[in-house]
């Protein structure tokens, strides 16, 4: 085979697409939910538990990161894209609440595969001054999934039906699995990596992080900085699940957007997320290249950074201008990427190369308890008193986060970490 320069970023491409079909098929529920709710005649509430299902299912992600550390990623991660994509087309046959709240449930555990799978191919792929860079590369792919789906849910929606948009999306999963087969592999056996990048992949990879054999999950929560990372997560996940999840219901019932409306504006934020997943890598680059500061001091500030831009989306819910609160929105969106980007990166940066699609799975499952509970009160409590106390709450927790990730998580200051040059 002829071997191709970048290769790794050809990879982390790869990756990218599949994390953009992941949330894509994710995604398609909260747009289409508006006419869901009506034609099934669901309430605001059922649709939280419904929502729940799939957030308690993608908690169970260190089962999947477990399996693409044991398997290899390219096996792994193909099983969980098959399983997402047919049970995403699965839920245009729905036909109550219940038999949903089932299909998410299903859907969440396959789904729980993408984290994981992205910072695995992050720790194999790159020298660690590049790992911040790939990882908001291959997070982009969450907020483009999520943008996609606005305007490409809404067209199914008008031109066919909400069902529709179910097949349409998880079809285009399976698509991405055949191109996942065929293309990927690991450093070690890719036919197309060239010696030349392969040795500067290994010089630039920390020494004390490589790893062999099975990861030891009694061994990762006995350590501080699984802790240091996943509280983080915990406390800053909850503004996605708001935007992903509750963004189209809060357009339409609150800021009064029809469908149309919906199609043309509720992507921004994941527009603005997109450029914050970069933002947030370069952030870590320039800080060491130009200040000197370590791996770990970067990534900690630029996730500072983005917590108090995050302050902006308490305002969103008092503004009068519903486009004004599509800025906000928007601006939370940069800034929760811009953050979480660096938080997700650092479980390649402290744990062992065999066990980081476990940590990054461990740590989402704390992410997304977040999310669920978030989600829940949202359920309960929207209807009496509004969004803005949560959109101030979205803020309050990300400030709270930033403080958890500079008193909690400890580099290894006899660790070898290559500079930045």
């Amino acid at each position: 085979m002829r071997r191709l320069r970048g290769l790794r970023w050809s990879m982390m491409g790869l990756l990218m697409v599949g994390s953009t079909v992941n949330y894509l098929t994710r995604s398609t529920l909260s747009v289409a939910a508006p006419n869901i709710l009506k034609d099934l005649h669901i309430a605001e509430q059922q649709y939280s538990w419904i929502a729940s299902g799939f957030q308690v299912a993608i908690m169970l992600q260190p089962i999947c990161g477990y399996v693409m550390d044991t398997l290899g990623l390219k096996l792994g991660f193909a099983i969980f894209a098959t399983a997402w994509s047919f049970i995403c087309m699965s839920h245009g046959f729905a036909g109550s609440w219940q038999a949903l709240f089932g299909l998410r449930t299903l859907l969440g555990f396959a789904e729980g595969s993408a984290n994981p799978a992205g910072m695995k191919a992050t720790s194999e792929w790159f020298p660690a001054k590049e790992r911040g860079l790939a990882g908001g590369f291959f997070n982009m792919g969450a907020s483009l999934g999520s943008m996609l789906a606005a305007p490409l849910v809404a067209w199914a929606i008008l031109t066919h039906s909400w069902q529709f948009a179910f097949v349409l999306t998880g079809g285009i999963g399976l698509i991405w699995v055949a191109l996942w087969l065929a293309f990927y592999d690991s450093p070690a056996r890719h036919k197309a990596l060239s010696p030349e990048e392969r040795a500067y992949i290994v010089a630039g990879q920390e020494t004390h992080l490589a790893g062999e054999g099975r990861p030891s999950i009694a061994k990762i929560v006995s350590q501080r900085n699984f802790w240091g990372i996943a509280i983080p997560r915990f406390l800053a996940d909850p503004t996605w699940g708001t935007l992903t999840i509750w963004l189209p219901l809060y357009l339409t019932k609150v800021r009064e957007f029809d469908l149309k409306q919906i199609a043309l504006f509720a992507w921004l934020p994941f527009l603005a997320a997109d450029l914050g997943c970069m933002f947030g890598g370069t952030i870590s680059i320039f800080l060491q290249k130009y200040t000197g500061m370590r791996l770990i001091d970067a990534r900690r500030s630029a996730f500072t950074v983005g917590a108090l831009m995050m302050v902006g989306v308490a305002f969103a819910g008092t503004v009068q201008n519903a486009y004004v609160a599509v800025g906000l929105l928007s601006l939370a969106g940069f800034a929760h990427q811009t953050l979480s980007v660096t938080v997700i990166t650092m479980a390649s940066d402290l744990f062992k190369r065999n066990e980081v699609a476990t940590v990054a799975g461990m740590a989402g499952t704390c992410g997304n308890g977040g999310v669920l509970i978030f989600n829940l009160l949202m359920g309960a409590l929207v209807a009496s008193i509004g969004y803005t106390p949560f959109f101030i709450g979205l803020a309050a927790l990300d400030l709270i986060g930033a403080v958890v990730l500079w008193t909690v998580v400890r580099e290894r200051r006899d660790a070898a970490i290559p500079a930045v040059t």
